[in-house]
């Protein structure tokens, strides 16, 4: 299995397809409906509650979206990392890991605001990949503030990926405080554009459903959740050890990218200690994963032995059918 995700050839979407239905096969037959918490953005409300009148409540048809838009998003993550040449060659390893890691939990497959704000982080991350490259990064910092913005709308504590943005523009460029200023500048325009809506149409009250920032430290008692979160921890700092061994033979974009990527996981890891409304969730938690795939994905490129790499997707792979099928 391993070495036909190792490959680039584009035929491999068709695999990746029928991998992403059986990994979430069990989510399928027991579907969900959308997150619903107090957490939410007021944009994303206003998204369920449309879907709601166009589809009806059924959960089976959230869990669908979701799980297209996870394949999606797996498709959109390789185009990225292909394109910078992070790995040597073309690969679908870290769109197939991406898929395996969001089935360690069910709160990841469930139809919910750091889903979609994940679609969101591609275009940001995106946007952080091509930071190094610019003579001026102005407009780059403006589109990544304002995805920012966006983003909070649907899930407010993720203007606290403004903090991302502020360390990438540190690895990939050196200090221009004109560039941060303006980084703010987008990823407030989005909230002044909706409150200049309200103001027009009179609807100001509904500028107090947008959630508040508040920390939360919880004592997580679910197995399933500490197994999901140490799983994905273990790959990351593995994945990150490995790259070392290549690192330096980098080009010096690959190796910014890289270090990028490993900021991405540890805020994204804080996020959900920021939410707002008084709700933890560790659904939340999926906003790591995509950075975190890519490194799981590095840990089965440099296993150049297919064997032994297939060994250890094999073991994920039977940890997440037992959490799905015989832990309840």
């Amino acid at each position: 299995m391993i070495r036909f995700f190792r490959s680039g050839n584009p035929l491999t979407v068709l695999l990746l397809f029928l991998y992403t239905l059986f990994v979430k096969c069990y989510y399928l037959i027991h579907p969900s409906s959308y997150q619903a918490d107090g957490s939410e953005g007021l944009v994303y409300n206003l998204l369920t509650h449309w879907l709601e009148g166009v589809v009806g409540k059924s959960p089976f048809l959230f869990t669908s979206l979701a799980i297209m838009l996870q394949f999606l998003q797996a498709l959109l993550l390789t185009r990225i990392i292909n394109n910078h040449r992070l790995f040597s060659k073309d690969t679908y390893l870290p769109a197939m890991s991406y898929l395996l890691f969001t089935s360690l939990l069910e709160g990841w497959n469930v139809f919910s605001p750091a889903l979609l704000l994940n679609t969101i982080m591609l275009w940001i991350f995106s946007g952080i990949t091509d930071l190094y490259m610019r003579s001026s990064a102005r407009d780059v910092a403006f589109n990544i503030g304002f995805a920012l913005g966006i983003g909070g709308l649907f899930y407010f504590p993720a203007v606290l990926f403004v903090v991302l943005l502020f360390i990438s523009l540190l690895i990939m460029r050196a200090f221009r405080l004109a560039e941060w200023i303006i980084g703010l500048l987008g990823l407030i325009c989005p909230f002044y554009l909706l409150g200049t809506y309200f103001f027009l149409t009179d609807r100001l009250g509904l500028i107090e459903q947008l959630p508040r920032i508040s920390f939360h430290l919880p004592l997580i008692t679910d197995y399933k959740v500490w197994g999901a979160l140490i799983v994905s921890l273990l790959f990351f700092v593995i994945g990150w050890l490995m790259l070392q061994r290549t690192f330096k033979k980098m080009l010096i974009q690959g190796r910014k990218i890289w270090v990028a990527a490993g900021v991405y996981v540890l805020v994204a890891m804080f996020i959900p200690f920021f939410s707002g409304g008084g709700h933890f969730s560790p659904n939340y938690w999926v906003l790591a994963m995509l950075p975190v795939s890519m490194f799981v994905g590095n840990v089965f490129w440099t296993i150049t032995n297919n064997g032994i790499a297939g060994a250890i997707h094999v073991i994920i792979l039977i940890y997440v059918i037992v959490m799905q099928y015989f832990s309840h």
